[in-house]
């Protein structure tokens, strides 16, 4: 931590170095006036006015008060000129030349023009979605059709092209992988992406980047691409906000609200927010294992109750310098009830497991931004630091009882988890038509988990005996990086090389409570590599383009995948983690066209990928019982692999009262693992009846969506999504096709549609249901019963809404980053 104090004072100093030098030749001349909008001949506050030399040099400056008047003093004598300045508008250029009769100028009344192609700075929700194919991402403009779909971030997500998400872990999914980045506004998160997901309402989202390769800007993470979540921003002078709330329900409630706040006056910008997400969530299963005619029976209640704080402030020090300073703050606290009932076929003996969890995480985030416009052309230097806090306790009693059961026993588990990153970032715009992006940054993340149970592991004698895991896992990285783009008529391409060195460096520690004895597991693992890219587009017309790109990404395993403690334990199944996993790497290939259409657009792209050192799971038989059926997944390193895909998508208006988003994904990608089988009809199984199966397969998915918006006026609309899941295929298991419709409608209401009412039913027709079998190790099917049919109402109201812009924040990466809103 002592190089980020150092580089906050070096910050620190170049602020107070930045203020404008004092001029001991300073008269007493002055200028002032009063600045009005030109279109509604009304005054504008807090307007820029500056003052310089004829070298361009800043002599003083000052801005106009809430009626539009300003008056500025100690001019210097000579030439001088004026400029005044406001997002939003035309500069207005004036030369004056203060001395002897003129040392009191009056302006007058000044007019500044609208300037349209600065209005983007607002914020503005449409009624419907757009779907935009940039040179390096894919962009979703979430309109208010959008938002109807559900309360949070993570309902409207596979309302999206390529994305999925999980319905039983809320987990999401990129092009068929869950290898993947989630950031909010170009910024990674401790908090987990689920619960993440669920703490954003869909209203504060602007838009939604699907970066599926990614330049070598970006941190080359996450073999499927970045999901990255933009929320709104309000830019307007005074005091604006929104706030939301949501309910839904099925068998229990699910609870949303949401307030963001902004003030702008002057030079700072004070911004804050509170979310929640308070819900109960029931689920339910079979799973049945056909061969020992084994049922076992799964009820469990999920709850969630999440808060999520945000304050910040923007110090915008003159022209050139911008300070920007926030914190996020989220408290988690939820557990969950269950149990589990074993059925041996027709046998009275039974076997039931009572599961009580409680889950507590807090999250915390300090981010301090720093940027310098080195001039008028946009070269631009920007130093960011953001440093996040993870703290997580888990507690869980096991209760068994029943013919053969194990004995009762508790886990807990303590997470402490730190993550720091340092960027310095450069931009250069040589020319009209190029530009070059030059970077540093350093990546620097510690993760330490505590596990205690009373007896979870069964020794040789048979006897379940008390353990502790102690794992501790460092990871550092240096990487640098430089991009360079270049405009040439309808052609244009990016080039760009990262260099990192990461140095990791793992130990875990395990312990025999009972004897005190400890088994020490280190691990290391420092590599250094390039990862390229390039994108070259083309042009063709004003309706039709297309583009080409090539980059290479590294899949570093996860805390979760790299964590030999149990993530869970049923009485069939279990779950750990591989400490010496490594990475894998991606070089993916991608081509797309769009064709841009009177009253829409269609993109179809397709793309390959060759994976490197493939991390997969593997199956295993429970070695301390062979008889109970139990099943034991490990992540490991296989063989190379590839995967490919072909996405169509498009956004068409029919009518004015009908619009509609259609998308088709079809995704493959060869797979291979190992598993091992028992034949459960063996008595008295030894370890000598294993069989260890290679296996390879060839997955195929495909998806289909259709969201439809129907306008009946200008206040009400209605709104019908379907989306079809072909099935699924994995290296053990396979998932049956997944089908449903989701309804709904929105009224806005009171001046300026200020408000917003909406009703959504999902799963209408009732055809929305989860299964899947299995082969490896035993035939199994699960059938899961999550609460698909929920009705959800929502109300969200906006107030404030000044006309006039203030200057918008300053961000890392303009085309991803906007620290406010929820997050």
């Amino acid at each position: 931590m002592r190089c980020i104090f150092i580089i906050l004072f070096m910050v620190s100093s170049a602020i107070v170095i930045s203020q404008p030098n004092s001029n001991t030749d300073i008269k007493n001349g002055s200028i002032s006036g009063r600045v009005f909008d030109k279109a509604l001949n009304e005054p504008i506050p807090y307007v820029n006015i500056i003052i310089k030399d004829t070298d361009n040099k800043i002599l003083t400056g000052g801005i106009t008060d809430s009626n539009g008047f300003f008056n500025i003093t100690k001019i210097p004598e000579g030439r001088i000129k004026i400029e005044i300045t406001f997002i939003g508008y035309k500069t207005f250029f004036k030369e004056e030349t203060i001395g002897p009769g003129k040392y009191n100028l009056d302006l007058g009344d000044v007019y500044l023009e609208e300037d349209i192609e600065s209005l983007d700075e607002v914020t503005i929700v449409a009624e419907t979605s757009t779907i935009q194919q940039k040179i390096d991402r894919k962009v979703i403009n979430v309109g208010k059709d959008l938002t109807t779909a559900g309360p949070t971030a993570s309902d409207i997500m596979n309302n999206i092209p390529s994305v999925n998400i999980d319905q039983q872990t809320g987990d999401l999914a990129l092009r068929g992988n869950q290898n993947v980045q989630v950031m909010i506004d170009g910024k990674l998160s401790n908090i987990p992406t689920a619960q993440l997901l669920r703490q954003i309402p869909s209203s504060s989202i602007k838009q939604i980047e699907l970066i599926t390769n990614p330049s070598a800007k970006y941190n080359p993470d996450g073999m499927s691409g970045i999901v990255n979540i933009i929320l709104h921003k309000n830019v307007n002078i005074g005091f604006n906000g929104n706030l939301n709330f949501g309910l839904g329900y099925e068998l229990a409630p699910k609870f949303n609200s949401a307030i963001d706040l902004n003030y702008r006056n002057g030079k700072l910008n004070f911004f804050g927010s509170y979310g929640n997400n308070i819900s109960e969530n029931i689920n339910s299963g079979v799973l049945y294992q056909i061969d020992s005619d084994l049922t076992q029976l799964i009820d469990i209640t999920d709850d969630r109750n999440s808060h999520l704080f945000k304050i910040g402030v923007d110090y915008y020090i003159n022209e050139t310098h911008t300070l920007s300073v926030f914190t996020n703050q989220n408290i988690f606290n939820g557990g969950a009830l269950g149990q589990t009932e074993l059925i041996f076929g027709n046998s009275i003996d039974q076997q039931l497991q009572v599961i009580d969890n409680t889950n507590e995480n807090e999250s915390q985030q300090y981010n301090i931004n720093y940027s310098i416009d080195l001039d008028d052309n946009g070269q631009n230097i920007e130093l960011e630091i953001d440093h996040n806090i993870f703290d997580n306790s888990i507690f869980t009693d096991n209760n068994f009882s029943g013919t053969g059961s194990r004995p009762d026993f508790e886990e807990f588990t303590e997470i402490d988890r730190n993550r720091t990153e340092i960027n310095l970032d450069y931009v250069n715009p040589l020319s009209e038509t190029s530009k070059l992006e030059l970077g540093l940054q350093g990546r620097f993340f510690d993760n330490a988990i505590d596990y205690v149970s009373d007896g979870r592991i069964q020794n040789l004698t048979g006897n379940y005996i008390p353990t502790s895991t102690n794992f501790k896992y460092e990871r550092n990285i240096y990487s640098a990086y430089v991009n360079y783009s270049k405009k040439l008529e309808k052609w244009s391409y990016q080039i760009g090389f990262r260099a990192e060195t990461v140095n990791v460096d793992a130990l875990a520690i395990d312990t025999d409570l009972t004897t005190n004895t400890a088994s020490d597991f280190p691990f290391e693992n420092d590599y250094t590599q390039i990862y390229p890219s390039i994108f070259i587009t083309h042009e063709a017309s004003e309706k039709n383009s297309y583009q080409f790109s090539f980059s290479r990404r590294v899949d570093r395993p996860g805390v979760g995948q790299v964590n030999p403690i149990p993530e869970f334990n049923t009485p069939l199944l279990s779950k750990f983690g591989n400490p010496e996993l490594e990475p894998q790497f991606t070089n993916s290939l991608e081509v797309n066209y769009t064709r841009n259409l009177e009253k829409g657009s269609i993109t179809a792209g397709v793309f390959y990928r060759l994976i490197e050192d493939e991390i997969n799971q593997g199956v295993f038989v429970d070695r301390s019982n062979l008889g109970s059926g139990r099943v034991i997944l490990l992540i490991d390193n296989f063989d190379n692999t590839s995967a490919y895909g072909f996405e169509l998508s498009g956004s068409y208006k029919p009518t004015k009262w009908w619009s509609f988003n259609t998308s088709f994904d079809l995704y493959g990608r060869r797979q291979r693992g190992f598993a091992e089988s028992l034949d459960p009809t063996i008595p008295n199984p030894t370890e000598d009846d294993i069989e260890l199966n290679n296996v390879e397969i060839n997955n195929l998915i495909y998806n289909f969506r259709f969201f439809n918006n129907f306008e009946v006026s200008e206040k009400l609309a209605f709104s019908a999504f379907a989306l079809y899941r072909g099935k699924q295929t994995g290296l053990n298991f396979e998932v049956e096709p997944l089908y449903f419709v989701n309804l709904g409608l929105r009224y806005n209401f009171l001046e300026e549609n200020r408000a917003t009412f909406s009703l959504t039913f999902n799963n209408v027709f009732d055809t929305q249901e989860q299964n899947t079998t299995s082969e490896r190790p035993f035939r199994q099917e699960l059938n899961w019963f999550p609460e698909f049919n929920t009705i959800f109402a929502g109300l969200s109201y906006r107030f404030g809404g000044g006309k006039y812009k203030a200057k918008s924040r300053k961000q890392r990466d303009k085309d991803t980053k906007s620290n406010s809103g929820i997050m």
